[in-house]
């Protein structure tokens, strides 16, 4: 096993996906920016963080992004997988598939982006998804029959308002295959603590304007019709790494 495998995997779980997981013992992790409460398990080497917090309590628009991310790579992780749930632009990606992004367009307006509030430091963000666990990710996926969307681009917003008819039409045209709230700055941070970073994308929905309207409802209950399958194919990933 590689030094950089045997390193924890951090897992940050989005809505409907933390509570998949049964895991009952948790510890705080204090930083500069924040306490962040994680699960960890004692058969396993992965860190469990809900980043809506423990109770889900936390809106997209107030995560402690950068408290979290601190947190993980205080705990000794350099490799995340993150789940989010996402409103499909993309007729390729129907509601309840599962996909993975590869590059992302910032429409996020009030958030930390960055941890280096006192220094100048300018992290690159040609390939801000690591292609190494995409790749890792894909073929855990294959090998339990699932079909995961590759090379999405990731509009991401500030919310908690849903998006306007027009604002999707806006972000077709720019490019954009899914809409989600919470993948930035997430992804930022991670890259400028040069961990390796890939986001499980999971359509609960058509955006404003494909579909009639969106609700809050439909998001979490397409979250929670594929919870089980996310997490196995969590799961998988991480043991996949484990071997690599």
């Amino acid at each position: 096993m590689s030094p950089r495998t045997s390193l924890p995997i951090g897992v940050i779980a989005g809505t409907g996906i933390a509570e998949s997981f049964q895991i009952p013992d948790r510890l705080k992790v204090r930083t500069e920016f924040g306490d962040v409460v994680v699960g960890h398990p004692r058969d396993r080497a992965f860190y469990l963080l809900p980043r809506h917090g423990p109770q889900h309590e936390i809106p997209p628009h107030m995560v402690n992004y950068r408290a979290n991310i601190s947190a993980l790579h205080a705990l000794g992780v350099r490799s995340v997988i993150a789940t989010s749930a996402v409103g499909s632009m993309n007729p390729k990606l129907r509601v309840g598939g599962l996909g993975l992004a590869t590059q992302f367009i910032d429409f996020t307006r009030g958030r930390q982006c960055t941890l280096f509030d006192s220094v100048v430091r300018h992290t690159d963000m040609t390939e801000p998804y690591s292609g190494r666990l995409g790749e890792v990710i894909a073929k855990s996926a294959a090998q339990m029959g699932l079909k995961v969307s590759q090379g999405l681009v990731y509009v991401c917003v500030e919310g908690p308002r849903f998006e306007t008819a027009a604002e999707i039409k806006m972000f077709r045209m720019l490019g954009g295959d899914v809409i989600g709230m919470t993948g930035v700055p997430e992804v930022i941070l991670a890259r400028e603590m040069e961990m390796e970073y890939a986001s499980i994308l999971v359509a609960t929905n058509w955006a404003a304007g494909i579909q009639k309207r969106v609700s809050h409802a439909e998001v979490l209950e397409g979250m929670r019709k594929s919870g089980t399958k996310v997490k196995g194919l969590i799961m998988a990933s991480i043991d996949r790494l484990g071997a690599s």
